[in-house]
């Protein structure tokens, strides 16, 4: 299989500019480095074991907990709620 020269990425790099635009063209190289990004991870925890899959999932867990927790209830809300819950109860 022939392999992708210099000259070959310039071309590939020129239409795809022509054909997404110079707006669009960064997002599409973020998004293409974080799948490759999550796939090498994904690789990796599936040539390591299951280990790194439970602790990533404590990771994910506590990271969405975490923002939950850190918001206080507003007092006036809570007072609202509580006013139509008992004219709902009535």
């Amino acid at each position: 299989m022939p392999r992708i020269g210099f000259p070959e990425l310039i071309v590939i790099l020129v239409i795809a500019l022509v054909l997404f635009g110079p707006g669009k063209l960064p997002a599409m190289g973020k998004a293409v480095g974080e799948a490759l990004k999550e796939f090498k991870k994904a690789t990796g925890e599936i040539m390591g074991g299951n280990n790194t899959v439970v602790g990533t999932e404590t990771n994910v867990e506590a990271r969405v907990e975490a923002p939950m927790k850190a918001k206080a209830p507003d007092s006036k809300l809570e007072a609202k709620v509580e006013d139509i819950e008992r004219e709902d109860v009535k």
